[in-house]
């Protein structure tokens, strides 16, 4: 039964967002934030790495650069195709699957699995993150790492903003943001004014405490969870900027 369609399967919005989501400063991040996320990972030489919602293959190109065998998941055509493009100029040998990340499972295949830059709680059904953690805990090896970073409840409600606009390459973006009830997560209202066209998109995006992620990594086998507050162990306090949780098989 065909399942139906959901804000994210609209290929107009990673298209005309792209520039925005992932300009040359969040490569530099990634190149940046690589080491950290090996050392947090406690990963081996040549260990297999996961990396779900990979999109245009940021930390596969990093990862794979290590020496990691690296798996990379995406639903958007365009991002991987550029992933592809660039692992193949750089001669880097990066597996690239296109496939809902709820329905990804490869057992006992990875020594770890990423997600990251806040690519968790997309679906209506609360339900299908907990399939995603689980599907996750079936794909890795025994001792094996799921590292997830993402924006926390904490940090949004501490910085709310219900609107703000930027100009990015002559093109004005506006976001709006509303609470949903019971703090469950935003819904937003993203707008790209380009070339004197307006383009508009509406998604709802679940957001997480550190308790609320942590319980969820639990609930789904997990034996272990510990949240940080960034890719370098931090602590997730008043001053985290991130909430990163890394749940052990």
């Amino acid at each position: 039964m065909k399942r139906k369609t959901q804000w994210f399967d609209d290929d107009a919005f990673w298209a005309m967002f792209k520039p925005s989501l992932f300009g040359e400063e969040r490569w530099q991040l990634a190149a940046r934030d690589a080491e950290p996320l090996v050392k947090l990972l406690c990963l081996k030489p040549k260990a297999g790495v996961l990396d779900l919602c990979c999109g245009p293959g940021r930390f596969c190109i990093e990862l794979a650069r290590r020496g990691f065998r690296v798996t990379g998941v995406d639903r958007t055509v365009l991002y991987l195709a550029e992933a592809r493009r660039r692992a193949k100029e750089e001669k880097l040998d990066v597996e690239f699957v296109r496939q809902d990340m709820r329905l990804f499972c490869r057992p006992r295949a990875f020594d770890a699995c990423i997600n990251m830059f806040t690519s968790f709680g997309y679906f209506d059904d609360p339900a299908d993150d907990l399939k995603v953690c689980r599907h996750v805990l079936r794909s890795l090896r025994p001792g094996g790492r799921f590292l997830i970073q993402a924006a926390g409840k904490e940090w949004l409600a501490r910085n709310f903003q219900p609107s703000d606009w930027r100009e990015e390459a002559g093109n004005f973006i506006l976001e709006e943001r509303k609470v949903a009830p019971g703090w469950t997560g935003l819904e937003n209202r993203w707008v790209l004014i380009q070339n004197g066209k307006v383009s508009e998109f509406r998604f709802f995006l679940r957001v997480y405490s550190g308790v609320e992620l942590r319980g969820l990594l639990l609930r789904a086998g997990f034996a272990r969870v510990d949240v940080y507050g960034g890719l370098n162990a931090e602590p997730y306090d008043h001053n985290a900027r991130w909430l990163v949780a890394v749940g052990r098989k």
